[in-house]
């Protein structure tokens, strides 16, 4: 979690200058984690591939 924490913090809250009003922030984080980190970012323990990209393969090479 402290690494998650720490990503949030480089790759979203840091790169804003303020949050005029707590549902700013909210929708900012909102976005950030589920369009962007859940959906596009490459993470190292999914062979630096998307968490989208990784399960469509999981799934694609299961046998049904």
């Amino acid at each position: 979690m402290e690494s998650f924490f720490g990503l949030l913090k480089r790759e979203c809250v840091y790169r804003r200058p303020i949050y005029r009003t707590p549902q700013e922030a909210r929708a900012d984080l909102f976005g950030y984690i589920e369009r962007f980190y859940n959906r596009q970012r490459r993470h190292g323990t999914a062979g630096r591939m998307s968490p989208m990209d990784f399960e469509q393969m999981f799934f694609n090479s299961t046998v049904h």
